[in-house]
This record gives C-alpha cells, structure tokens and sequence, in this order.
C-alpha cells in the first residue's frame, strides 16, 4: 500500500475505484464501505484508492472545536492497506483548500490524480466550498467526467456507527464499547515510550511503560484499564494501564498513560509500543496509604491478566 500526496501523478494503465472521507478509526461502518470498493476494484482487475485528509477539515476550519482524533494518519493507512486499499491519497488540507469548488476537486484530484471510474462515499458525505459536493452533485458531474457515484450507509449489525459515538465513548472510558463500533481495540500504534516520574518500579513495584500521544489524538476517560501491549518484536503482553493525575501523589498532575506490562522485564525506553485497552476496571483514586494503593493495584493486575486471558489476544 501506498501513502502518496492527494495530487500524486497517476502511475497505472487503468481507472481507479476511490472510497472518499476522513475515516477517522476506519471502524465498522467505514470497513462497509473500504470493502465495497475494494471487492469492486479487485472484480474489474483496477486499483482501489482511498482519498483522505490530514489535517481534517474540523482542525483547520475550527481548531477550537475539534475534536481529537481516534487514529494518526499513518495507522489509518496501515488499517486500510490491510482491508485490501492500494493507495492511499492525502489532501493537505488548508483554509485556501476549503476555498477549492466542489467540482474543481472532483476534477482536480478524483478524476485527473486518480482517474475515477467509481467514487464510493458515506450517504452523507460533503465536501468542496460551503459543502456544496455531496452524493447527488457527485452522480450528477459522474455523468460528466464517466465516472459511477456509490453512495453506502455506515451501519454496524443495522445500527447507525459514527466515529463521534466513538470518541464520546473513549471520552468516557467505555472502550468495551468503542471496540464495539470500532471492530477492534481502541489504542495508540507505534507510540515511543517515554520517561515518567520512576515511582512505578523504585517505591511501588509497579514498573510501567509511559507513552505520550500526540495532542491531536484522543484520551480516555482518567481510569484503570486492562488492555495489553505489543512490543517491536511482535511480543504480546498483559497490561494494566493507568490514564490518569496520579492524586496519590500530586494535587493537580498531569495527565499521564501508563502501562504496566505483566511478566515482562527490559528497558522499553525510546522504543515504539502499540498499547490497547479492553476493558475499563476503575476510576482513579487516592487511597488512605501507599500500601492501600499496591494492594489495589495487584488486584488490578490480577483482572488484567483474567481479561488478556480471553480477549482473544495471543499470549506472549
């Protein structure tokens, strides 16, 4: 699979089929879609191309509003060159870009960049100056520029999935839901681990593993989470993960994501780490004394390990 610029020179003899949208998470209802396009694609022997955008349009036109992300563009691409896609194209999206007519990107970018034979969306999809391209206008130019228009429902076992229902239940800590409507974990993908305070191995016995996503990606809701981790070697690993202020020990902390990795010693340091939650376990809390808290936290551990147990994740 490909990652090219949106404008990227065509290199193929044939059309394209091109699936058109943010497709922030690539979660179920957009796989109904990923997977129409492809299937169409591999049955007429073309390239399936996914256009995307990044940044998306929300962070350019209202940052202040914006929501974080569920997925960085690069694990997007990888979440769709597994569904089958063979390129995937970026719109750099900008203020002047928003400016661009519906119908100059169409032309622009699906029909000169990819060479369009079908276009699939969302049924709700616009786009272009004051939104102004949609599913009727796109069937309406295709018949200019010989191209099909696909319009599909993002449905989920018949249920409307959107990637906002999903962010609010990430916001919340109901990822059990999340992995829901995602078809898979919600988590961060090769996230480097970095330095916390060194309190979780030296004064608890609780080594852990801290990473430091983007800003642009979403937190979950401050919490104790059973997940697991997986390492460069492609080692799978129980972990007990923290999202939280650590009130213990700060008044007002910042917001940290730590993962204690069950049966696992090593330095992790600089290295990248995919880290997944499955189940939300508790809020976070002070306890009366440190002690308290180590007892808590083998409990937690202890569930960790029930729960990778039978998530279906292989064991390490």
């Amino acid at each position: 699979m490909k990652l090219l610029p949106a404008d990227a020179p065509w290199t193929h003899d044939d059309k394209s089929v091109v699936a058109i949208g943010v497709f922030d998470g690539v979660h179920r209802g957009h796989r109904q879609i990923i997977h129409r396009a492809v299937a169409t694609a591999q049955h007429h022997g073309v390239p399936c191309v996914v256009v995307t955008f990044d940044p998306t349009p929300a962070e350019v036109l209202a940052p202040e509003r914006a929501p974080r992300l569920l997925d960085s563009l690069e694990h997007r691409a990888e979440l769709l060159g597994e569904i089958g896609v063979d390129e995937v194209r970026v719109v750099a999206f900008s203020h002047e870009a928003s400016q661009e007519d519906a119908k100059d990107f169409v032309r622009r970018v699906l029909v000169e960049s990819c060479r369009a034979g079908m276009i699939v969306v969302g049924e709700d999809f616009h786009f272009g100056k004051d939104r102004g391209g949609n599913v009727e206008t796109l069937t309406t130019w295709g018949e200019e520029f010989e191209f099909e228009t696909l319009a599909l429902a993002l449905l989920g076992d018949g249920e409307r999935i959107s990637s906002t229902r999903i962010r609010e239940c990430v916001a919340r800590g109901d990822v059990a839901s999340a992995t829901a409507m995602l078809g898979r974990p919600f988590g961060y993908f090769g996230v480097s681990v970095v330095h916390g305070d060194a309190r979780g191995g030296a004064e608890l016995g609780y080594p852990t593993a801290n990473i430091d996503p983007s800003t642009r990606l979403i937190r979950p809701g401050l919490g104790i989470y059973a997940g697991s981790a997986t390492l460069p070697d492609g080692q799978h690993y129980a972990a007990a993960i923290s999202v939280g202020k650590r009130p213990q020990f700060y008044e007002n902390g910042e917001v940290l994501i730590e993962a204690f990795l069950l049966d696992f010693s090593g330095n992790l340091y600089g290295k990248p780490i995919d880290l997944e939650f499955f189940e939300f376990l508790r809020p976070e809390m002070s306890f009366e004394s440190v002690e308290e808290l180590v007892e808590q936290m083998g409990r937690d551990v202890a569930r960790t390990a029930e729960i990778f147990g039978t998530s279906g994740v292989p064991e390490a």
